[in-house]
């Protein structure tokens, strides 16, 4: 008989973060493949037995897309839901690795926030005029963004912005800027000074555990 061959899964259990209901809500990963996890979510309400059933597929069919962040395992980015259980009280979610980073520790420390890939369109003032730019990533600190001009900016530079993809709008300082090789423009690392939206849903900080 013909059949497909599933990709080994080891068993583990190692704690991690996936965001949920624009929050951090812990997990617990059973086992773990070259292609996904197979993970136990741990959120408060999950533990107490007075989950909602339908708030979980409610969240998974509005986006079958979250974010993931596994701090042993050092590994964080997107999955996708392949699917839900509920067993005797336990919420099961089998997750298939969409663009995930490995040895993220070394840049969670160094940024001190996750940031999250996203490519959507916003405007910047720069130099006197408001330029297009697309995002490259966003984090709850600042995003990166590329314009398509080669411009020279000073560091330390505060300019307004809009990003209409996550309601942002504000203040933002130029941290770094450096011309693109490949297709032209410039990339530009930007940090919040002020912003409208005092929470920025839809993306987590997975902050890296402390140590003593």
């Amino acid at each position: 008989m013909l059949h497909e061959e599933r990709p080994y899964r080891k068993n583990l259990t190692t704690k991690g973060l996936i965001y949920m209901w624009d929050e951090e809500q812990p997990v617990i990963v059973k086992n773990l493949s070259i292609t996904g996890v197979l993970a136990e979510l741990k959120c408060s309400e999950c533990q107490s037995g007075s989950f909602n059933v339908k708030d979980i597929y409610n969240a998974v069919s509005e986006s079958t897309t979250f974010d993931l962040y596994l701090p042993e395992m050092r590994l964080a980015g997107t999955v996708e839901v392949a699917r839900v259980d509920v067993l005797e009280g336990s919420v099961l979610m089998a997750l298939e690795f969409k663009d995930i980073t490995h040895e993220v520790d070394d840049l969670l420390y160094k940024r001190k926030a996750y940031r999250k890939k996203i490519t959507a369109p916003g405007q910047i003032l720069l130099n006197g005029e408001y330029l297009d730019f697309n995002t490259v990533n966003v984090s709850v600190d600042g995003l990166m963004i590329r314009i398509a001009e080669n411009i020279a900016i000073a560091e330390g530079t505060l300019t307004v912005f809009e990003f209409k993809r996550l309601e942002l709008e504000g203040e933002v300082k130029v941290i770094w800027s450096e011309p693109m090789a490949e297709g032209g423009g410039t990339l530009i690392g930007l940090q919040y000074v002020h912003i409208d939206n005092t929470v920025i849903r839809g993306i987590p900080r997975f902050a890296p555990p402390q140590t003593a």
